[in-house]
This record gives C-alpha cells, sequence and structure tokens, in this order.
C-alpha cells in the first residue's frame, strides 16, 4: 500500500502563488508516476498536472503556463507551483500516484492523499 501525503495550499489574491507538496511512501519502481488534480464543489475531480510513467510531464490546458510540476531526485517528492492564480483555480487539490500511468485520466491512479485547499479571492 502506497501512502501519499500532501501539504501546502491555503488562500491567495489573483495572480498570487502558491506551493503544494506532496510526499510518496515509496518510489522504487521505474514507473511510478505522480500526479495532482483538482475538485472545486459540485463538479468532477480533474487533473491538473502529472508526471508520467515514460518521465514526461503533462498539464491541463487551464493551467498551462500557470503550474508547473517537479519532482525531487528520489522520486517520492512531487511539487506543484502555482502562479497567476485565478478565482477558478479554486478547489481541492489531490496528490495520487501508481505504478503506471501515462495521462491525466484520475481513473489510472489508485493511490491518493487527503486533499489540500487552495482557494483564490479576487
Amino acid at each position: 500500500q502506497v501512502q501519499v501525503v500532501e501539504s501546502g495550499g491555503g488562500s491567495a489574491q489573483t495572480g498570487g502563488s502558491l506551493r503544494l507538496s506532496c510526499v510518496a511512501s515509496t518510489s522504487t519502481a521505474s514507473s511510478f508516476c505522480m500526479g495532482w488534480f483538482r475538485q472545486a464543489p459540485g463538479k468532477e475531480r480533474d487533473g491538473v498536472a502529472a508526471i508520467l510513467s515514460n518521465g514526461s510531464n503533462i498539464y491541463a490546458d487551464s493551467v498551462k503556463g500557470r503550474f508547473t510540476i517537479a519532482q525531487d531526485n528520489a522520486k517520492n517528492t512531487l511539487y506543484l507551483h502555482l502562479d497567476s492564480l485565478k478565482p477558478e483555480d479554486t478547489a481541492m487539490y489531490y496528490c495520487a500516484a501508481d505504478f503506471w500511468c501515462m495521462d491525466l485520466d484520475p481513473s489510472e491512479y489508485h493511490y491518493w492523499g487527503q486533499g489540500t485547499q487552495v482557494t483564490v479571492s479576487s
């Protein structure tokens, strides 16, 4: 069982920045992948960004150019830098992991954290 724990988040004003962090309890498999997802009230959970099993980064169109995903050398810590924040970025942000993933489909990720809230005010 893989444990995933997020931290960071909080409140920011429009145009501001935040950073999210996520630690997974294991990352020894070369195909291990991690990603960020978000869910606003009354909406479905959507993919935000991920580092896929082939090592490539993928972003949702809505965050391209504003959010940056990064991973440390040990591959068990994932970051999401949120810049140029907009009120529509307000959501619960979840980190997820799996041993094989090739896109931002939440169904491909089986290990999830509890989520961290991001609130952007205008």
